[in-house]
């Protein structure tokens, strides 16, 4: 449990933070991202994506802020929003939230992240590790899971990332 002096969801919410940071319960949380693995493959699925938004119907964000319960902000590597984003800080649930994986990060944290998302009713949550090139999926109805395939897919609708796109 994060020890500090709590903030409140209105001071959080009028500073910023370079990079921006999560707030959980009145503590902020940094996030771990900076380096050139993280960075391209963040780049990679946004750009992925974002090249499909008019065909697909969806707007794709990077790093925007989600208020997953009253007290916690989440900011996901990639959101994806079925039709047109219209929330300054979402708080309807993304279509699907994607995190990226950095080398200091522990999914003990990573996994708090992932309940925040499908609490709020995001149906999906993909989690990436670029040093090993190893994918991870999450909804409500299975939890988290190993993936163990070429291309990960949504259902309704149907979205579909071919990871050999984003690892090559």
């Amino acid at each position: 449990m994060p020890t500090g002096t709590l903030i409140s969801v209105e001071e959080y919410l009028a500073t910023s933070y370079r990079p921006d940071c999560d707030y959980v319960d009145g503590h902020i949380e940094e996030r771990n991202l900076g380096e050139l693995d993280h960075s391209s493959l963040q780049t990679a699925i946004a750009v992925y994506f974002g090249s499909r938004q008019k065909q697909l119907g969806i707007t794709v964000v990077v790093e925007q802020r989600v208020q997953v319960s009253p007290t916690r902000f989440r900011i996901p590597d990639v959101c994806v929003v079925i039709g047109k984003a219209t929330e300054q800080i979402f708080r309807t649930p993304p279509f699907l939230c994607v995190e990226i994986l950095s080398p200091e990060d522990r999914m003990k944290r990573v996994q708090e992240r992932i309940d925040d998302y499908l609490a709020m009713g995001v149906p999906y949550v993909w989690v990436f590790d670029p040093s090993t090139r190893h994918v991870y999926v999450a909804t409500a109805f299975a939890g988290l899971h190993d993936f163990k395939g070429d291309v990960l897919r949504t259902e309704n609708p149907a979205l579909e990332l071919p990871l050999f796109e984003i690892f090559s």
